[in-house]
Formats: C-alpha cells, sequence, structure tokens
C-alpha cells in the first residue's frame, strides 16, 4: 500500500482543474501501458465540475477503451437528477464517445432488483468481473464529508467496518437519501491510484486526522490507500490543520 502524498492549490477552481488534469493524466497512461483503463467516479458539486473540466479538455483519452464505475450511488428511481450517475451522463459522459456496454452504474429503485440488497449484489457481480480480468481500478476519485465520509462510508457503521465485500448495501446512512449502494474500503484498496479531492475549512480537522493516523472506523476517509499512489489534493481552506 502506498504512503499518502498531499498537493495544495490556492482555491477550489484550481483543485478541481488539477484534479481534472490527474484523471486524464492517470487514464492516457493507463491505456498506454495496458491498452485500456478504469476510473471510479465521485458525485457531489466538486466531482461533477472535475468532469466538466474533462470535458473541456480530455487530452488523448480513448473513450472506447475506458470502464466507468461509481464509488457510490443513491438509491432512487431511474432518471433521478439526483443520481450521481444521471448528473456524471450530462457533465461528460453523454458528450464523449464512450462505449455504452463499459459504463456500469449501478441499478435503480425502479429497475429489475427494487431491493437495494438485490442491487449491491448486482453492482458487485459488475466489479468482481472487471476486477477478476483487470485485477484493479486504475483510478478512484474521492471527495470527503466534513466528518471523514468516503464514498457511502460513513463513522462507525456496518458499511465501513466490511472487510471482505467489495459492495454493500447502506440502508441507514446519516446523510439522506438513507438508502445507498457503495463501494468499500477493501473495493477502494483494489486500485492503482487512489484521489481524494478536499476542499473547505469545514473538513480540514477530518484532514488532519485522516493523515495522522486515524482510525478509519473514526474517519473512512484514512482508510482510503492506493496500491501504486494515494494523493490528497486540497484546496488552501482544508489544508489548515496540517503542519506549513
Amino acid at each position: 500500500m502506498s504512503k499518502p502524498a498531499v498537493e495544495t492549490f490556492t482555491g477550489t477552481d484550481e483543485l478541481v482543474r488539477a484534479a481534472a488534469a490527474r484523471l486524464v493524466a492517470e487514464v492516457v497512461e493507463a491505456q498506454r501501458l495496458r491498452g485500456s483503463a478504469s476510473v471510479v467516479l465521485t458525485g457531489g458539486g466538486t466531482g461533477i465540475k472535475l468532469l466538466e473540466w474533462v470535458r473541456e479538455a480530455p487530452g488523448d483519452i480513448d473513450w472506447s477503451k475506458l470502464d466507468i464505475f461509481w464509488g457510490d450511488e443513491r438509491f432512487l428511481p431511474v432518471g433521478d437528477p439526483e443520481r450521481n450517475e444521471v448528473q456524471a451522463r450530462a457533465a461528460l459522459l453523454d458528450h464523449v464517445p464512450v462505449d455504452p456496454s463499459r459504463v456500469h452504474p449501478t441499478e435503480t429503485s425502479s429497475g429489475d432488483y427494487p431491493d437495494p440488497i438485490e442491487a449491491a449484489g448486482e453492482y458487485s457481480a459488475a466489479v468482481h468481473a472487471h476486477l477478476d480480468e483487470h485485477g484493479s481500478f486504475d483510478l478512484h476519485l474521492l471527495g470527503m464529508g466534513g466528518e471523514g465520509h468516503i464514498n457511502s462510508l460513513f463513522p462507525h457503521t456496518d458499511a465501513t467496518r466490511e472487510e471482505h465485500e467489495l459492495v454493500v448495501a447502506e440502508t441507514h446512512s446519516p446523510k439522506p437519501p438513507a438508502v445507498r449502494i457503495t463501494l468499500t474500503l477493501p473495493a477502494i484498496r483494489r486500485t492503482r491510484h487512489v484521489v481524494l479531492i478536499v476542499s473547505g475549512e469545514a473538513k480540514a480537522a477530518a484532514v488532519a486526522a485522516a493523515l495522522n493516523g486515524a482510525s478509519p472506523l473514526d474517519i473512512p476517509a484514512a482508510g482510503a490507500i492506493g496500491s501504486e499512489s494515494t494523493t490528497w489534493l486540497l484546496d488552501e481552506a482544508a489544508a489548515t490543520d496540517l503542519p506549513r
């Protein structure tokens, strides 16, 4: 497992541009080395702005040789604007020639698997199939909440305690909506390069705790470690509590 590196940026716009450039660079390099690439996307305002930047400056990405997954998803009906998938399609995926068969959203609450446990099982099958063939994800992008949550892994929950399953249903999320599908810490650790993108002074304490050895049960972001690299991209406000 890799030792975390920290990069700090003046403001949110600079941070998001850097994260977008990192996505492009990692995808292009993975395709150069292995012929294809895989990215696990994050939602939220920063995650979607990042995709908009990639849309404007996609570099040399071969969209036909890219697999897209999501770190978590709100278990809502198909087409619901709060779903990360819907937002990601509007920001980027509907505007580039990605292979539809290589886009792997979770099931919706109005789909063939309206039970979240069954939906998690379906997504787990897709994740396992990819990892069985390729060994790892190439890049996992993560935002972080003020209490240190990543994906839908919140402090002191069964989903965060999970040590074996790669995908679980979170049915009592402290952040609405209550029902979600999420990749677990074991799944995150099946990634070559993990990048956490964090902005805002309200998250500074959790950033410092994660980087100073907090338990993942207390600060789930502390457990987000890539096999080759782990990088924290922070704006100056989020880095407030780190040593100068």
